[in-house]
């Protein structure tokens, strides 16, 4: 389909473009930014005015629960999800049941989403068989399945010669590691960050050492290995101090957080609110603004949703028993807008850049961007347009979010996959 998106202010970080340009589209590509081209003829002409026209978000982490948990939630409801947040490219952990530690159980879960038509998934590999810490899996062969990287999700491993092997392997063939540094003794059994607020509420809690330990031993695997990591959800400032430095070292370093993260403290627990149950803990307000402050300076490449929907039967319990967790796809851009308003120096160009190209970036993928020739997905949203976050008008089979009832400012209204119209509000 030809489309013309005319009148809209096109924002494409990854080309330096920001001002209104119109945007043309055939046979699912970007076929030329600015001027019309000669005997273009347009199928279907969108009028953006007042909109905001940007590349597909692309989201490093995105539980859509299949296979094994689709009482969660399903591929149906969570693409859907996405279209309406906007997010054209998603990675998927690999903590499914059964973990994606098989071939066959990734093509699978691409040829299922693949006949949705909607958004773009990119599974990530199980670094051990099962995510037990002990057996490698057949990365070549899970690479070959369509496995983008290799990734332990939230299950740390106990044995360093494990890990080591593993990274050593996968430098041998340039695959890169996700890791989420989490020590598998320090907080073991936490459920909130370790402090004064936890204490006081009586939850048991996760160190920041918890994170800063396994940080200082991927760094030393990594210098021994040379392999390349990108780790998953920073959390704390002391942290981020050694993610600084590691990059200033040189070590092939990328990092990631959670939008959650950005705006919440552990103070947002309240009185035992289970919807700001996550993992990594909500930390405290010194860590909230270091991680903002790592954001605008570099040192957080990317924003991710960190989408992870959960059912009613397991969030609405007592804080400690419920399961951490919370929705996030629909909310990725308007997350990422609330960062660059509260900044100090606030950019919307660095906000969009952290949720498609440079995200793109770290996935080693070909998405993020408005080149001409490259892939169209685009998102039109509305920059002025003020919503109230609503579990009811989710997508998403997961109805939970720490955010419930915020006023946020971003509306997705129309999301273009491949050069497809996949939802229009």
């Amino acid at each position: 389909m030809k489309i013309h998106i005319k009148n809209g202010h096109l924002i494409d970080p990854a080309n330096g473009i920001d001002g209104q340009l119109d945007l043309f589209i055939e046979a699912g590509r970007v076929l030329a930014v600015g001027s019309m081209p000669a005997g273009f003829i347009a199928a279907r002409t969108i009028d953006a005015t007042g909109l905001m026209v940007i590349p597909g978000l692309v989201d490093l982490a995105a539980r859509l629960r299949e296979p094994g948990y689709e009482y969660k939630a399903t591929l149906e409801s969570e693409l859907q999800a996405a279209m309406q947040g906007g997010v054209t490219s998603l990675v998927i952990p690999p903590d499914t049941d059964p973990v994606l530690d098989e071939p066959g159980l990734v093509e699978m879960l691409k040829h299922r989403a693949k006949t949705m038509n909607q958004a773009h998934v990119y599974p990530l590999g199980a670094l051990t068989m099962g995510l037990k810490g002990e057996a490698l899996t057949e990365m070549a062969e899970l690479t070959d399945a369509g496995c983008i990287a290799f990734s332990q999700a939230d299950s740390p491993i106990v044995d360093t010669n494990v890990l080591l092997r593993a990274m050593q392997y996968a430098q041998t063939f340039g695959y890169s590691v996700w890791l989420r540094p989490q020590d598998a003794h320090l907080g073991q059994g936490g459920i909130a960050h370790s402090g004064a607020l936890a204490s006081r509420l009586g939850l048991s809690g996760v160190p920041v050492m918890a994170e800063t330990i396994a940080l200082q031993t991927i760094f030393e695997l990594m210098r021994a290995s040379g392999a390349r990591v990108h780790l998953c959800r920073i959390s704390s400032a002391a942290g981020l101090t050694l993610v600084r430095a590691a990059k200033q070292e040189g070590l092939l370093l990328s990092c990631d957080v959670g939008a959650h993260h950005i705006h919440m403290t552990d103070a947002d627990i309240g009185f035992f609110d289970s919807n700001a149950r996550m993992t990594p803990p909500l930390r405290s307000q010194r860590d909230r603004d270091a991680i903002r402050d790592a954001l605008a300076d570099g040192t957080i490449d990317a924003i991710c949703s960190d989408h992870t929907p959960v059912d009613d039967d397991e969030k609405l319990l007592p804080f400690g028993e419920a399961t951490p967790g919370a929705t996030g796809l629909e909310l990725l851009l308007a997350l990422a807008l609330k960062w660059a308003d509260d900044s100090r120096t606030p950019s919307i160009n660095k906000a969009i850049g952290k949720i498609t190209a440079d995200a793109a970036r770290v996935a080693g993928l070909d998405a993020g961007q408005l080149s001409v020739g490259s892939v169209a997905d685009v998102c039109l949203f509305d920059p002025h347009k003020r919503w109230t976050v609503d579990a009811q008008a989710l997508a998403s089979q997961g109805k939970h979010t720490p955010f419930l009832g915020y006023e946020l400012r971003g509306q997705v209204q129309v999301t273009i996959v491949a050069g497809k119209l996949a939802y229009e509000r």
